[in-house]
């Protein structure tokens, strides 16, 4: 048994001791293939091609006071369909309770659906179980009268944290009983399915974005598109169901800042090594004014001519064209263009014009970090495929196969760490998150964009089907017509009234257990929500007390978002500020805001103290005395012991703090006692 073992830990380490050494000369090859020789070269660069898309939304209500409204998109341009309902995409649901009101206080925002998205067939599915098996099988062109499954659920969601663990325990308690075979199965599948779940939160966000930028506002409100594309960016985040609301803004605010500052360094890189190596850059512009792609071009005049000259292939990562039999008799793809004098793309009929024949190379993903990722290579298919699957394989190897963890032992946690920290900070296009949403926005735009020519729209297509790692993954032209299926089911669900309907009533009772239980009692369910691994979920019994009671918490919340957003973003709300908007959230909060937040109260002190407008500072000081929490009191009590706040407010303070006394409000022993002593004057 000793020798066994011995042998056994002998083999471990020999293991480990070869993937440190596969890591570091992988980490060395991908290196050589971004390095090279330095030159210069002048070009001009070629004109972005301009988009143009229509968008538009449909409202379907749905029986007990909600509706579904759907984002359409329509190609723009290029050739005429005449049918209308062939020439549309279908592409984003959203449920929005609206408790059958016009009020858009008391809405709320529920399930997202991308219509792109599909359960598998069972061939993708057997094809996804398939360890090491990276390439698309099989499209799934049968779709079935179910409706589509919701990639996110817009309000506090457990769901993704439950599946999670689910997950771990399955792996610990069943897959570690069975063989090498089973457990990479059930991984690469797990992967698989993670990855498609991905890509259309991915899609979801770029058509949300571009919907924004177009006709945002019109029917779902700006903070609507805000929360949903927030709440989108954290789906895959173990605890980013838990975000505030308040917060969501923030949230999207620093993830569009970030996105812009990656997409305008690789802009620049691109551009500037593009024009460096004599080739063409051409951006990618879609109609939200952002550029998510790039493609770059060679003259077919240029070939012969910069035969021995020097390419370096830092950043570009494709083989020197200069130098490529395959380009000096290239049979693919090739557009013809007009410059004029100074280099600029031009009509055809303009005088002096040249012609020049163009031949793509490669597109780009500009949301990569660090440097763009390659996602076409129109010369070497192979090459995108490699990338796309370097980190995948490795994964897959060291933990279906080896079974190695981050912490299994040194040589492999060591190996780990400086093949990550080399990739990470040279910013090779090995992240394949990133990489896979480069994907998904690139056949967004492929099946929304008539600007490109047909022919060539049909080249990136395929190139980029054959770049796919995914089995579950569907070809662009297929996601279309899954869309319109999908549509057509959800809205037979949403009609049916043990559909959607029936979800959003139970949503509604689960919704109130908080109107009638406290803490405690809450605190109870929750945890028999835990130990039931989230089968368990109380919900109360519908009536019309507590569906009025619901409607008035609901105001409540978005009145409470509406002072904590003013209390953090602005500096003086009456001028930076919607003040009218103020004025009713805070009218409404010293009405009905009893059950306020603490937050409120915390947000109330602090809006008092930055504005001047007595009227705002009235209705400041009157929600606290309204809001029923120590902390409110707290700050009331501040407000008065400040000597430097006009007598006024400390006397307005005083009186409402004797009057929550009086009436029984809850504050601290220690404040109940500095109000005692208030002398009104």
């Amino acid at each position: 048994m000793n020798h066994l073992r011995a042998d056994r830990e002998a083999m471990r380490r020999s293991a480990c001791f070869l993937l440190l050494c596969s890591l570091l000369l992988s980490a060395v090859f991908v290196q050589g293939q971004i390095n090279g020789p330095h030159s210069n070269g002048v070009t001009a660069a070629a004109s972005p091609a301009g988009i143009d898309h229509g968008f538009r939304i449909e409202k379907l209500p749905v029986a007990g006071g909600s509706e579904v409204l759907t984002i359409f998109a329509k190609r723009m341009g290029g050739e005429v369909i005449e049918a209308q309902n062939a020439a549309e995409i279908p592409l984003v649901s959203i449920l929005r309770d609206t408790l059958g009101d016009d009020d858009p206080t008391n809405d709320r925002l529920r399930y997202v659906w991308m219509l792109t998205h599909t359960r598998a067939s069972k061939i993708q599915k057997i094809s996804a179980f398939v360890p090491f098996l990276y390439m698309r099988t099989t499209n799934n062109s049968k779709i079935d009268n179910r409706p589509p499954p919701a990639i996110l659920d817009v309000q506090a969601s457990d769901q993704a944290m439950w599946d999670k663990v689910f997950w771990e325990v399955f792996k610990k308690l069943v897959l570690s009983e069975f063989g090498i075979g089973v457990r990479a199965s059930a991984r690469h599948y797990r992967r698989n399915t993670l990855d498609y779940r991905r890509s259309a939160v991915a899609s979801a966000m770029a058509v949300l974005s571009l919907y924004k930028e177009v006709n945002g506002g019109e029917v779902l409100s700006n903070r609507e598109l805000r929360d949903i594309q927030a709440r989108l960016s954290l789906s895959d985040t173990l605890l980013g169901w838990r975000m505030q609301s308040e917060n969501l803004g923030r949230v999207f605010e620093k993830e569009r800042a970030r996105n812009r500052d990656t997409r305008g360094n690789n802009w620049e890189l691109l551009r500037q090594y593009a024009e460096s190596q004599g080739l063409y850059f051409e951006p990618l512009q879609m109609p939200d004014e952002t550029t998510r792609h790039a493609i770059l071009w060679a003259a077919e005049s240029d070939i012969a001519a910069n035969k021995g000259r020097k390419f370096e292939s830092r950043f570009l990562n494709i083989k020197n064209p200069w130098t490529d039999p395959k380009l000096t008799n290239w049979k693919g793809y090739r557009q013809v263009r007009w410059y004029d004098a100074e280099d600029r793309i031009v009509p055809a009929d303009t005088p002096n014009a040249a012609p020049r024949t163009l031949i793509p190379l490669a597109i780009y993903g500009l949301d990569h970090p660090k440097i763009p990722a390659l996602l076409v290579d129109f010369r070497n298919n192979g090459n995108t495929k490699r990338r796309e699957m370097s980190r995948r394989v490795l994964n897959d190897l060291t933990s279906d196969v080896i079974s190695l963890s981050r912490f299994g032992g040194l040589p492999y946690t060591f190996g780990r760490f400086f093949y990550d920290f080399a990739t990470q900070r040279r910013g090779l296009d090995v992240n394949q998150v990133s990489r896979m949403r480069s994907y998904s926005q690139l056949k967004l735009l492929l099946a929304l964009d008539a600007s490109l020519d047909p022919e060539f729209e049909a080249e990136i297509e395929r190139r980029v089907e054959h770049a796919t790692l995914n089995p579950m993954e569907n070809d662009t032209d297929v996601e279309s017509k899954i869309a319109r299926n999908q549509y057509e089911n959800l809205m037979a669900f949403a009609k049916d009234p043990k559909g959607l309907p029936r979800r959003v009533m139970n949503d509604r009772r689960a919704e109130m257990v908080r109107l009638k239980h406290g803490g405690k009692q809450r605190t109870l369910f929750s945890i028999a929500h835990v130990f039931s691994l989230g089968f368990y979920t109380h919900r109360e019994k519908h009536t019309p007390e507590l569906f009025a009671q619901m409607d008035k918490r609901r105001q409540l919340d978005f009145h409470e978002r509406v002072l904590s957003e003013v209390a953090y973003d602005s500096a003086r709300p009456e001028i930076d500020s919607d003040i009218q908007q103020v004025r009713r959230s805070l009218t409404f909060v010293s009405e009905n805001g009893a059950a306020s937040r603490t937050k409120t109260a915390r947000s109330l002190a602090k809006i008092f103290s930055m504005t001047s407008d007595d009227d705002i500072r009235e209705l400041c000081l009157t929600a606290m005395y309204r809001i029923d929490n120590s902390s409110a009191k707290k700050e009331l009590l501040a407000i008065y012991n400040n000597t430097k706040s006009p007598v006024r407010w400390r006397e307005l303070s005083a009186r409402y703090l004797k009057l929550a006394a009086a009436e029984g409000h809850r504050m601290s022993a220690r404040d109940a006692e500095q109000v005692s002593g208030i002398a009104l004057h």
